[in-house]
C-alpha cells in the first residue's frame, strides 16, 4: 500500500503570479510581504485602478505606478474614523511613559542575525540558548559570561567590547526595537529575545535614565496617530484576509500573517 505525499510546489505564487525565481531562497516573513503585497496588487487590478499590463518584477519590487494604486485602492477600501478623546486620554493614560522625551538606555546585547538562506528555527534555538546561558547567571558571573558569549556569537561590531552599545536614545534604534525598550521599567537581562529586522537581540539593560512625561495636550497629536495606526493595522489584516480567501494560494500560508506591510 502506498502512502500518498504532499508536494509542496517549488515556486510559491498567487493566482498563477509567481513571488520568487526558481532556486531563490526567502524567509517566511519576505514570502509573506511578497504575498501580501501581490495581493494588493491585483486587487488594484481588478478594480480598474491599475493597466492590466502591469507585471511583477521578480525581485518582488513593485512598479511606481502598482505603489500609487494599492495606495488609492486603501483610501478607498479602508476607512478609518478618528479616535475620540475619551479613547485618546485612555490610551495616553495607559502609556504615558512611552511619551516622555528624553529617556536615555544603557544596554549591551548579542545579536544573531537572519541572513539569506539561514536555517531560522535553529538561528532561535541558538539564541535562546544563550538566553538561558546568561539568564543563569549573577553579579560578576554574568558579566563575564555576557561579554564572552558576545565576542563568540554575536554577529554586531559590538560583540568586540562585549556587546556594549553604551547609552542610547530610541532614535537611535530601529523602531521595532525601541519598542521593546523604552517606555518600560525594565533593567538588567530581557527575559526574552528582541525582535528587529536585523534578526533576534538577547539584550540586557544596564541602566535607564527615565524621560520627561509630556502633558497630554503637547501629545495629542501623536496619540491620535498611534490610534490610527493601530486601527489601520486591524482593518488592513481583515482586507487581506478578505483577498486571500478568494485567491487561489500555492506554496504560501497567509493564515495569521504578521507581514511587514501590517506591523
Amino acid at each position: 500500500m502506498h502512502t500518498a505525499t504532499l508536494e509542496i510546489p517549488r515556486i510559491a505564487s498567487i493566482n498563477g503570479i509567481a513571488l520568487h525565481t526558481e532556486g531563490e531562497v526567502l524567509s517566511p516573513p519576505e514570502l509573506r510581504q511578497r504575498a501580501c503585497s501581490e495581493l494588493l496588487r491585483q486587487a488594484a487590478v481588478a478594480h480598474g485602478l491599475l493597466s492590466t499590463d502591469d507585471q511583477p518584477s521578480p525581485d518582488g519590487v513593485l512598479s511606481q505606478a502598482a505603489s500609487e494604486a494599492i495606495e488609492a485602492l486603501l483610501d478607498d477600501t479602508l476607512h478609518i474614523p478618528a479616535p475620540s478623546d475619551e479613547a485618546c486620554q485612555r490610551h495616553y493614560s495607559a502609556h504615558q511613559a512611552g511619551y516622555a522625551i528624553g529617556e536615555r538606555v544603557n544596554l549591551r546585547h548579542i545579536l544573531f542575525a537572519v541572513t539569506e538562506g539561514l536555517d531560522v528555527a535553529l538561528l532561535r534555538n541558538r539564541a535562546e540558548a544563550t538566553l538561558l546561558n546568561v539568564r543563569c547567571h549573577d553579579g560578576k558571573n554574568l558579566d563575564d559570561t555576557f561579554a564572552s558569549d558576545a565576542q563568540k556569537l554575536s554577529n554586531c561590531p559590538s560583540g568586540a567590547e562585549g556587546g556594549r552599545l553604551g547609552w542610547l536614545t530610541s532614535g537611535d534604534c530601529a523602531p521595532e526595537f525601541a519598542k521593546e525598550i523604552f517606555g518600560n521599567k525594565e533593567v538588567g537581562v530581557l527575559p526574552r529575545l528582541v525582535h528587529s529586522r536585523f534578526g533576534l537581540h538577547v539584550v540586557e539593560v544596564l541602566a535607564r535614565e527615565p524621560g520627561k512625561d509630556q502633558p497630554f495636550e503637547a501629545v495629542r497629536g501623536a496619540v491620535t496617530m498611534a490610534l490610527q495606526q493601530k486601527t489601520y493595522v486591524t482593518a488592513l489584516k481583515q482586507y487581506l484576509g478578505l483577498l486571500a480567501g478568494a485567491a487561489k494560494l500555492q506554496g504560501i500560508d497567509l493564515e495569521a500573517a504578521d507581514s511587514p506591510l501590517v506591523q
